[in-house]
């Protein structure tokens, strides 16, 4: 069995004159707890971009479970696992996180727009979306309106939305980000018991939820990678302590 199940080989995306990334060679093991760290213009958000396909490279090559799908559209990139919270961020504001899961996990299991019927009459859909709603601690506001909700249960949601679509790879985009102090602990413990069998690239600024999260942490500097690592490896690393010299809160980690 091959243990790799997302793969960039040698990734370049050039705007112009300007690289984004430069030969970026990455690898996500089976039941990974990966992150993708760097400081601000490292070329993370185009690295997802070409990995989710919102993006074309313009050289290199991307393999999930072992298939090639540098040229495939996000939409096929879903259907075979690959699944990105930032991709399906634009909640419903007028629909509730039972009417919004509901529909998700309708579509992915084929329901399509008769995912009312299928709420009311497939027990499975029904099922699943209760556990979701107990996974991400949204039962107790399953029928209220997104519009309504906490920014750190529009999170959570957006979390549970993209685990309805049944994901191999995960690629959490910045879960903490703008999510005030009071509501972030209940978010990091959702984020920490995401289930083993999905294999997780984090990619956040906030060096307490990398460092308390991942198993293996890549550095991106100027499009290109710096150094791989273990946290404890990552910590110890002299290049990395100087990248993120006085860039706040990464550096007193390393």
């Amino acid at each position: 069995m091959n243990d790799i199940v997302l793969k960039t080989e040698r990734l370049v995306k050039r705007f112009g004159g300007i690289t984004a990334t430069d030969h970026v060679s990455l690898n996500v093991t089976r039941g990974a707890r990966h992150a993708l760290i760097g400081p601000n213009g490292a070329g993370k958000t185009t690295l997802i971009n070409l990995m989710t396909g919102v993006l074309d490279p313009t050289e290199g090559r991307i393999t999930l479970e072992g298939q090639d799908v540098t040229r495939l559209a996000p939409h096929q990139r879903v259907r075979r696992g690959l699944v990105r919270t930032f991709q399906i961020n634009q909640l419903f504001n007028g629909m509730t996180p039972l009417e919004t899961l509901a529909m998700v996990v309708s579509q992915h299991r084929g329901a399509g727009a008769r995912w009312w019927q299928a709420l009311g009459q497939d027990r499975a859909v029904a099922e699943r979306c209760d556990q979701l709603l107990e996974q991400f601690h949204l039962t107790d506001v399953m029928h209220q309106r997104t519009e309504h909700l906490a920014y750190g249960k529009r999170r959570l949601l957006e979390i549970g939305i993209a685990l309805a679509c049944e994901p191999r790879v995960l690629l959490l985009d910045e879960p903490v980000a703008g999510v005030p102090a009071g509501e972030r602990e209940e978010l990091l413990h959702t984020v920490a018991a995401l289930p083993e069998d999905v294999s997780v690239l984090l990619i956040e600024h906030d060096m307490d939820l990398v460092f308390d999260f991942a198993r293996r942490i890549t550095v991106l500097v100027n499009g290109a990678v710096l150094t791989e690592g273990t946290p404890e490896e990552i910590a110890d690393d002299p290049q990395v302590k100087a990248v993120y010299l006085g860039h706040g809160e990464a550096a007193s980690h390393v």
